[in-house]
């Protein structure tokens, strides 16, 4: 879950990127850390645990190469398990999949791809996409090559594609089992990357010295991507929504002129469309998206990019206004779109287009399916809306207005724990094995959008940390966003080790 501008999107009078505690300040932080020690925590755990929690994203290292050359063992080497799937024949990756990774303690995530080719069709050329986007999302890339068969032509290809991309590039050079096979690594100066690293994925020589390459181009944090024109810029907002919700309808609405195309045929849009436009005396980034289909087809290559350039699209938005065609039945594609943008971290409003086609038994119909449907998201402001005839679009900037500022809200460490002790007292854990796990305190580490670090003294179960969400939303609001809460466990007291249940 992404945000910005510092890399927990805090200023800096928050102490945030000055001093890496977070979201904390400097006495915050050291009456948190004194707090810390009286409870038996080990502080460089804690001091762990806060900036986990509130740095923001971790830089991304994609793995890129052309199939079955060892992208995925070089990842299961990198992350230190056997995660991703390994097979001796190519092709067995197609999705882009990503790990959490650390190395001389530096934390990264590495996103595993499935093989890049050149002219293919079908599924392959789907494949092909996933990496090339991988490629455009990464803050670095580990080029994966066959040292045995040496540059292929494909290989220049995927060249090619790197220096398009313009990213820091690492090249590694795969299957270099001992010093013989040095000689073949040597051959890959050709490819114009600089000096490639003998690397063997399957038996770990070489990774830590490619390693060590890999941070030295890796930045600390992402590169910003919120608001248009840095910070002060226009606040970006994406319209995401199945084919055909009304889109570009409520783009051209809200602009009050026709400023992307509109047609009754499902997928008009295929691009994402930046527009700047100003509302309530405020200037807004309003991006229209191609909507988001089920699957795509073989044959339908623009739309597959289409759909990954939305998922672009979210990443860099702070805003996510979904859009859902009130006249039919709310689908599971409805309801993947919105995990797609809380997954993301995006604030969230929940537009309900065509609402003035609705009669009474179907908007009674319609609150049911809201209920049973999207209940995951109750916590969103919703407008019930008209692109057409512009029914209730003087709501729409209000209600992201307000999902702005429980996104960007923090609640002072005293003010969070004085209502911890009050919930854990009124609603203890429930006993499980004779145990009964308490929250002993925690802080708010992060914001946009929220995040929370509670340490205990047992393990947490979910239930309950659902519900301690729950309460949090009652006592301080947070109307609009997502809310991430991780939990520390102290194993026993004065005993240094800390084990994360989430």
């Amino acid at each position: 879950m992404n945000d910005h501008i510092q890399p927990d999107g805090s200023d800096a009078s928050e102490g945030a990127y000055e001093h890496d505690h977070g979201a904390l300040g400097d006495a915050e932080y050291a009456e948190f850390m004194e707090l810390a020690a009286e409870e038996g925590f080990d502080l460089e755990d804690v001091e762990g645990a806060i900036e986990a929690a509130g740095h923001g994203p971790l830089p991304v290292l994609a793995v890129v190469g052309r199939p079955n050359v060892g992208k995925s063992t070089l990842v299961n080497r990198i992350i230190g398990r056997r995660e991703a799937v390994v097979e001796d024949k190519p092709g067995v990756t197609r999705d882009r999949v990503t790990y959490e990774a650390e190395w001389a303690g530096r934390r990264f995530k590495v996103v595993d791809t499935g093989g890049w080719e050149q002219d293919v069709l079908g599924i392959d050329a789907s494949v092909a996409a996933q990496a090339e986007y991988a490629i455009e999302a990464a803050d670095a890339v580990v080029f994966v090559v066959d040292a045995k068969v040496g540059a292929t032509d494909t290989d220049e290809a995927v060249v090619r594609l790197l220096r398009k991309a313009g990213k820091p590039v690492v090249l590694c050079a795969n299957k270099v089992d001992g010093p013989s096979g040095e000689a073949d690594a040597s051959y890959l100066w050709s490819l114009g990357l600089g000096e490639p690293h003998p690397v063997s994925a399957l038996h770990g020589r070489g990774t830590g010295d490619m390693l060590d390459q890999v941070l030295e181009v890796l930045p600390e944090a992402p590169r910003q991507t919120f608001g248009g024109g840095g910070i002060g810029g226009p606040r970006r907002i994406a319209l995401i929504g199945r084919p055909n919700v009304g889109k570009s309808s409520l783009l051209n609405k809200v602009a009050g002129e026709e400023r992307v195309v509109v047609n009754e045929l499902a997928g008009t849009t295929r691009d994402p469309v930046d527009e700047l436009i100003e509302l309530g005396g405020v200037t807004w980034k309003f991006v229209d998206t191609a909507g988001i289909r089920k699957r795509v087809h073989l044959q339908q290559g623009a739309d597959y990019y289409a759909s990954l350039r939305t998922a672009a699209a979210v990443e860099k938005a702070e805003v996510a206004v979904i859009l859902i065609d009130g006249s039919e039945s709310i689908s599971v594609q409805d309801q993947r779109i919105v995990t797609m943008a809380v997954e993301a971290g995006r604030a969230i409003v929940m537009a309900y287009n065509k609402w003035d086609t609705l009669d009474e038994e179907r908007r009674y119909y319609l609150e049911r399916e809201i209920e049973t449907e999207l209940g995951q998201v109750a916590w969103a402001p919703r407008v019930n809306v008209s692109a057409r005839t512009g029914r209730h679009m003087e709501k729409l900037v209000p209600a992201i207005e307000t999902a702005l500022a429980g996104w960007e809200t923090r609640v002072p460490t005293g003010r969070l724990n004085a209502f911890l002790g009050e919930l854990v007292a009124a609603h203890p854990h429930p006993v499980r094995g004779g145990k009964q796990p308490r929250i002993l305190f925690g802080t708010q580490a992060g914001t946009k959008p929220p995040r929370f670090v509670l340490f205990a003294s047992g393990f947490i179960e979910a239930g309950y940390r659902r519900f301690i969400e729950r309460r949090l939303r009652e006592e301080f609001g947070f109307d609009g966003t997502p809310i991430h809460i991780s939990v520390r466990v102290r194993e026993k007291r004065g005993i240094n080790n800390l084990r994360a249940t989430r």
